[in-house]
């Protein structure tokens, strides 16, 4: 299924949008360049599913990992762009990540190996004139 996003907001209007259809025990990959829009996405999701449109989301760039507890579940978001080695993520919860959670996860192609066969993918791709085509495949 393809959206397509012409503003930051479209991005986070399509992302509030699919946020229902998202449940516990789903992982999503997130996949495209530098300044893509994953974040957004995902900080939109992370808002939705909460019920709140004002949480500090931040990007877990640097910690790699950001959790947060969900009515049903916890929502793991994982930003792997630092990501040095696939192994290290055991050490960041991974098993627990997928253990009946919802699993975000920014910059996938580092653990290709590692994503269960099911994983929800989610492709944003630059367009120009600052346009973006959003690709969920499950």
């Amino acid at each position: 299924m393809d959206f397509i996003s012409h503003s930051e907001q479209d991005t986070i209007d399509i992302a509030r949008n699919i946020a229902p259809d998202f449940k516990a025990g789903d992982v999503v990959a997130l996949f495209g360049d530098l300044g893509a829009g994953k974040s957004v996405f995902c900080r939109s999701l992370i808002r939705m599913l909460l019920s709140d449109p004002d949480l500090n989301v931040p990007s877990p760039t640097f910690s790699l990992v950001q959790t947060y507890e969900a009515p049903e579940f916890e929502i793991w978001h994982f930003d792997l762009y630092r990501l040095e080695n696939p192994e290290d993520l055991y050490e960041l919860g991974w098993e627990e990540a997928l253990s009946g959670n919802l699993t975000l996860i920014e910059w996938p192609e580092r653990i290709a190996p590692l994503l269960p066969e099911e994983t929800i993918r989610i492709s944003i791709r630059e367009t120009g004139e600052d346009g973006r085509v959003i690709t969920i495949d499950t």
